[in-house]
């Protein structure tokens, strides 16, 4: 916009507020908007500002070069809601360029009229889902939840993969200790995870009920030796010859 243009916004603009131009505002004006033209957009944005009231009812509207350039924007960039890109077979990437420039800039200034709606798919509907089934999306009679394509979509790698089957601990998340505190409810978080998260993590079956009864049955048996031996109640060399013989 050169200082004669802006000269003239300034004019239109002065139809609403009153304002006295000058050729030291036009001057400003033309810097602030060196790379916006006037064109009947530029006119509208004006029209645009005046046409909103302001927040403070006894405040007086007074437009600035950015109110200009922002509405301007919006007005252009609302023709543009529905484009679309009319190709032509066998185009180049240069000429691709150039076409889709010269189309966009057509439909933002109005000389040529924006889509009245977007385009839809023809076949009718099992068309549709046939073109939805392509790209990976189905459809039963029990669609899958959202969570599960989170998991399939986003899976971690080892133990923190998969969900914790002895504490429930979710995907990402550290196995938990039992019981908890007033700091931390849900319980300690475990150094190590559960050995039947590492299983699953594996890709290994998991136990059967006889070989965790076991395993559990060992696990209490070592605590109570354990807690025998703090209480000094039988001597260390008995639990060594225990644990050996097991």
């Amino acid at each position: 916009m050169t200082p004669k243009e802006a000269a003239e916004l300034l004019g239109h603009c002065s139809a609403f507020d009153s304002r006295k131009p000058s050729q030291a505002a036009a001057m400003a004006w033309a810097a602030a908007l060196h790379d916006v033209p006037l064109d009947a957009d530029a006119k509208s944005a004006v029209a645009t500002y005046y046409t909103t009231p302001p927040k403070d009812p006894d405040a007086k509207l007074w437009i600035l070069p950015h109110h200009v350039r922002t509405l301007r924007f919006k007005i252009r960039s609302a023709r543009l809601e529905n484009f679309q890109y009319e190709p032509l077979t066998g185009e180049t990437p240069r000429e691709f360029l150039a076409r889709y420039q010269g189309q966009v800039q057509a439909v933002a200034s109005g000389r040529v009229a924006a889509s009245s709606g977007r385009l839809e798919l023809e076949g009718g509907a099992d068309r549709f889902m046939r073109e939805l089934e392509a790209r990976g999306l189905h459809f039963g009679d029990e669609p899958a939840s959202p969570e599960a394509d989170l998991v399939d979509t986003v899976r971690r790698s080892g133990p923190l993969g998969v969900e914790c089957p002895a504490c429930l601990a979710a995907i990402g998340r550290p196995c938990k200790s039992p019981g908890g505190s007033e700091k931390q409810p849900m319980g300690k978080p475990r150094s190590k995870p559960h050995s039947t998260r590492l299983r699953a993590a594996a890709g290994e079956a998991e136990l059967a009920a006889e070989e965790r009864l076991a395993q559990e049955r060992a696990i209490k048996a070592r605590s109570a030796q354990y807690l025998a031996r703090e209480a000094g109640d039988i001597p260390d060399a008995v639990i060594v010859d225990e644990e050996a013989a097991s």
